[in-house]
């Protein structure tokens, strides 16, 4: 028998039967016995009931090849009939006796013979109730409720098999990562009797927290009770151990307790997983019904699967493989309590992973004056943009009515591990009279509380409980073998030295990409940069750029110094200019005053600026051969920063990176300049030092002349954010309107902003490696767009054979397990098949 072929349940219960567990007598039914079923072969029942004792009451139970893939729900009772309920009823009496066949009769009706539960949910599980239900079954049926037990079995097979072929289950599991011919085995297991003299009843136990994954027994005990009615039985259940608030079954069994605890000690050990068992006691006696896979938070499942390779039960590689990446986003922020109840306002795109709570704010002036008060804020904006940056900075969160998983505040979002919700349309965003309008009818206003879960995607009203960030010792174990077992190089997105600090907290392989626009924001940088937009000439440009190059230069000496031992790839200056002008009538009068010109000027220098289609305009190594000036204080920046911060310390060695190249002539330009710069710097100081120049792949013709640029570049850089929206010609920002409905109609298989789409963006990318290695043997291969956190992106940049992948600071231990997990798959061989099923897990887990 195997999982493969009889599911998980029975694969189990066949080992706690190797192991002389108490287990009841059980026959289990493979996939193709099942398959059959559904398509009306059915079994020799009559044999099937023959292997059990006359009179056994049974029941039936899914087993599927994953347990998270579902099933239908358990039957229990089979083989309660009017006979069998006047014989138990000398036994257990006739209340129980009732009970019993008014339970199996309530289940039959609903699951089996599909009728209204209404009929049958609110009738008494007593002797008159039962009768009700027989009689409304014979109403609804025209035939009388069936009494032999073979009829019984049959129907409930015929049902559960048909269940799991329904449409709607198949969309179900498929959703949860099932392959859509996934197999259901079934199980057909002997009732214990959990009634009657002595201490008799049902429960669950487990040895460990769900939540924290610390060692501790817990789980519940009804007496009198049949399978798992512990868990809903309030009061009335007994806790396991001893404990001060209340009976305990080591107080009223202490000898089966400690069988209990025994065998499920030895069920850790053989079977090498925390389980739980279910159990029934039958005058005093165990009998082990089922062990399953223990439920378990994302920080439980580090700390399981580290304890297990701790105590030598599964290798470190094996603990590596037990927990998904995308688990660790949990990890790594503050999330809503699973158990605390949720007031959902409104759905958006889940930009941003963890959770925050805070008071509405409309502005980023509003929000750094909520910081600067202690008062934790969410911004909430139509759109993002760079001027909004220190908003973001003074919030907890973000909430924007457009933008896709790489909008602006997306990217930045997730850079600064912020909370974001992005593309919440199902809000009606009214931004002059700071207010927003729920689905529901309710009105925010600027002050009301809300949270943002930015995992899940949800706008919550009011704070509902958090669970705090967990980076405790077994996540740091967990990442240390991650690091000895992973084959290519993980780098961050690091923008400012906050993020700089984040990367190498979470041991970052150096920084793959510095967008140095961000660092012009500040107030007072702001103001020169655009004084040095309304300059007349390359000379007065380059005078006021003076002013910055000491900014930019303490900006690159933290980096350094924090990144110390670490690459540092800094990206040249990329957005257009016109970001940096003020859109508003007011924020032009403020500017005009500032520089002391005529607002006229203002205005006709805003329009002068203004483009068409802006992320395609004058921006990246455009602006840099059309107004060198900006690179040339940058490279300036660089160079001496690099000298001030290898005084103390490892020479170090930036790598510089040209934005959006297309042609080689391009590059020799910039690189030309940058050279000259560097050899400026070196006159002057004294002081010789290396660097790298390399260029960001954004465009699809930079990646057919990849051959080309490569001969003048150290480094090739793909940003698979541009590159992706200039293959699709879809507009990143404005994509996430419809994406969901192109998703969900077959168009894109997933998001390709979100996942790298390898049959169109993929080839682009296998192109420009090709030629690039062809045009300069031995160069460096990356990306750099938000794909290179994804598990499955990294799949293939290991297969095309880049040398390191960049993502956001928070998203870096995700990708050194995604990593770790993808090389121990290609040394345990068979790689193809192996690595394509983890990512199909992968991307079930993502949906779900």
């Amino acid at each position: 028998m195997d999982t493969a072929t009889h599911g998980g349940r029975a694969k189990c219960l066949q080992r706690l039967v190797r192991l002389d567990l108490p287990v009841p007598l059980t026959v289990a039914l493979s996939f193709d016995a099942v398959r059959k079923i559904a398509e009306g072969e059915m079994p020799d029942v009559a044999e099937i009931v023959g292997q059990f004792p006359p009179d056994t009451l049974l029941c039936v139970r899914p087993s599927s090849e994953d347990p998270d893939w579902g099933g239908p729900g358990a039957v229990l009772n089979i083989g309660m009939n009017a006979a069998r309920q006047r014989e138990l009823s000398q036994s257990l009496g006739k209340e129980a006796a009732a009970a019993i066949y008014a339970r199996f009769v309530q289940s039959y009706a609903v699951h089996v013979a599909r009728l209204d539960p209404d009929e049958f949910d609110d009738a008494t599980q007593d002797g008159a109730g039962l009768e009700a239900m027989l009689r409304a079954y014979e109403d609804e049926t025209d035939e009388p409720f069936p009494q032999d037990p073979r009829e019984q079995l049959s129907a409930v097979l015929r049902s559960m098999a048909r269940a799991w072929d329904g449409t709607s289950a198949r969309l179900l599991r498929q959703a949860k990562g099932a392959p859509a011919d996934a197999g259901l085995g079934l199980v057909v297991q002997q009732m214990i009797p959990s009634f009657g003299q002595g201490e008799c009843g049902s429960g669950v136990l487990q040895l460990v927290n769900v939540v924290t994954g610390l060692p501790q027994i817990t789980g519940r005990y009804l007496s009198q009770s049949q399978h798992r009615e512990a868990l809903g039985a309030g009061a009335a259940a007994l806790y396991l151990e001893r404990d001060a608030r209340g009976p305990s079954l080591e107080d009223v069994a202490p000898e089966a307790f400690a069988q209990l605890k025994a065998h499920a000690a030895l069920m850790r050990e053989k079977l090498r997983e925390e389980m739980q068992v279910e159990f029934v006691i039958r005058s005093g006696e165990v009998h082990i019904l089922d062990g399953v896979r223990v439920a378990r938070s994302s920080r439980a499942a580090v700390r399981i699967a580290v304890r297990l390779a701790e105590d030598q039960i599964i290798t470190p590689q094996e603990a590596l493989m037990r927990v998904e990446p995308n688990q660790l986003t949990e990890l790594l922020h503050r999330q809503v309590d699973p158990t605390a109840p949720r007031d959902v306002l409104a759905t958006g795109i889940a930009a941003s992973p963890g959770a925050a709570t805070g008071r509405i704010v409309f502005t980023a002036s509003e929000a750094q004056a909520s910081a600067a008060r202690r008062e934790p804020c969410v911004l909430v904006r139509r759109e993002t943009s760079p001027e909004d940056i220190r908003g973001m900075h003074a919030s907890v969160a973000v909430l924007t009515e457009r933008g896709g998983i790489t909008s602006h505040a997306a990217v930045i979002g997730r850079g600064m591990g912020l909370p974001c919700i992005v593309g919440a349309s199902a809000l009606q965003f009214d931004i002059p009279n700071q207010q927003i309008k729920a689905p529901d009818g309710r009105i925010l206003r600027a002050g009301d509380t809300i949270t943002i879960d930015g995992t899940k995607g949800q706008v919550l009203a009011g704070a509902p409980a958090m669970l705090e960030a967990a980076l405790d010792d077994a996540f740091q174990t967990l990442m240390g073998w991650a690091d000895a077992e992973r084959d290519i190089g993980i780098r961050a997105n690091a923008d400012t030295p906050e993020d700089a600090q984040t990367a190498r907290n979470f041991n970052a392989g150096g920084i793959g990409l510095c967008r140095t626009e961000h660092m012009f924001f500040e107030p007072a940088r702001l103001i020169v940069m655009r004084e040095m937009i309304f300059a007349d000439s390359p000379a007065g440009r380059a005078a006021v750029l003076e002013r910055l190059l000491p900014m930019q230069r303490d900006d690159f000496v933290q980096l350094f110094r924090i990144m110390e031992g670490q690459p540092v790839c800094i990206r040249l200056f990329d957005p257009p200019l016109h970001e940096f002008l003020p859109t508003s009538r007011s924020g032009q009068r403020e500017l005009a005053e500032a520089l002391g010109i005529p607002i006229s000027d203002v205005t006709r220098r805003v329009a002068e600026m203004a483009e068409y289609n802006p992320m395609l305009g004058l921006r990246g190594v455009r602006l840099g051969v059309t107004v060198p000036e900006i690179y040339d204080m940058q490279a300036r920046a660089i160079f001496e920063a690099t000298l001030e911060a290898s005084k103390n310390g490892a020479p170090v060695v930036p790598e510089i990176m040209i934005p959006l190249v297309s042609a080689k002539r391009e590059v020799e330009l910039v690189k030309a300049r940058v050279d000259a710069v560097a050899a400026a710097v070196r006159g002057e100081k004294r002081r010789d030092f290396d660097y790298r120049l390399g260029v960001m792949m954004e465009t699809p013709r930079a990646a057919l002349r990849a051959n080309d640029i490569a001969a003048h570049a150290d480094f090739m850089s793909f940003g698979t954010n541009d590159l992706t929206q200039m293959t699709y010609g879809l507009s990143r920002d404005d994509a996430g309107r419809f994406m969901s409905t192109y998703v969900q109609k077959g168009v894109f298989r997933e998001d390709p902003f979100h996942v790298l789409d390898q049959e169109g963006v993929g080839e682009l990318l296998k192109l420009g490696a090709e030629r690039g290695r062809a045009g300069r043997p031995g160069i460096t291969l990356s990306i750099c767009g938000e794909h290179g956190g994804n598990p499955e992106s990294i799949a293939f940049c290991r297969e095309v054979g880049f040398d390191y992948v960049s993502c956001s600071p928070f998203r870096v231990p995700v990708a050194r397990l995604a990593a770790a997990q993808l090389a121990i798959h290609h040394k345990m061989g068979d790689q193809k098949s192996s690595i394509a099923q983890m990512l199909w897990k992968w991307r079930g887990r993502a949906r779900k």
